[in-house]
């Protein structure tokens, strides 16, 4: 039997400290909330701010919220030549010595000694899920999608939570060269 999920193409996005909030927004500044994300407790906040690298600028780049413990950017390779930074694929929240930039909002701006990275491909799976497919937290597994230019993706994260949504999660870049859209089913594949 086929195990599908559906998957979702992450644009690229910050998540900003409460410090780094207030900072560029203004003190005791809280994001106001454009529309939930498919994960409880996430969204995509009305903010966007204009992040500044050594070669160029992305400018108008969406906060998402809640706020969070330390600031982390989320950017696709292809974002990273636009900067002329080199950020390092990785898991969510592992930062050390990835690339820093400069975040401008409209009160101020903050100079980020590090924090950009490429998320590393991924899987939101509720702990109901994990279990009928039968995989476990942090487990690596294939991804398979459909289609004219179908692809098999390789090491993907699998992170289990009871609060999570089924949904896999891959960058623009990764998405536009499978033909994927947000919503279409994918196939997971186990060893």
């Amino acid at each position: 039997m086929a195990m599908k999920l559906p998957i979702a193409l992450s644009n690229r996005h910050l998540h900003l400290s409460k410090e780094d909030i207030e900072i560029l927004f203004g003190a005791g500044y809280e994001l106001s909330k454009l529309k939930d994300l498919s994960q409880p407790g996430q969204f995509a906040a009305e903010e966007k701010v204009d992040i500044v690298g050594p070669k160029g600028v992305l400018k108008g780049v969406r906060v998402l919220g809640p706020a969070r413990a330390k600031t982390q950017i989320e950017i696709s390779l292809t974002d990273g030549f636009v900067l002329g930074v080199n950020p390092p694929v990785r898991d969510s929240g592992d930062t050390a010595e990835s690339p820093g930039v400069t975040i401008i909002g409209p009160k101020g701006e903050v100079q980020l000694k590090e924090g950009v990275i490429a998320a590393s491909r991924h899987i939101h799976m509720h702990t109901s899920d994990a279990e009928r497919f039968g995989v476990v937290d942090k487990q690596r597994v294939k991804v398979r999608t459909s289609g004219d230019r179908s692809v098999v993706f390789e090491n993907v994260l699998v992170r289990v939570h009871p609060t999570y949504a089924l949904e896999m999660h891959v960058d623009v870049d990764e998405g536009n060269a499978a033909s994927v859209k947000n919503g279409e089913l994918v196939e997971l594949i186990i060893e």
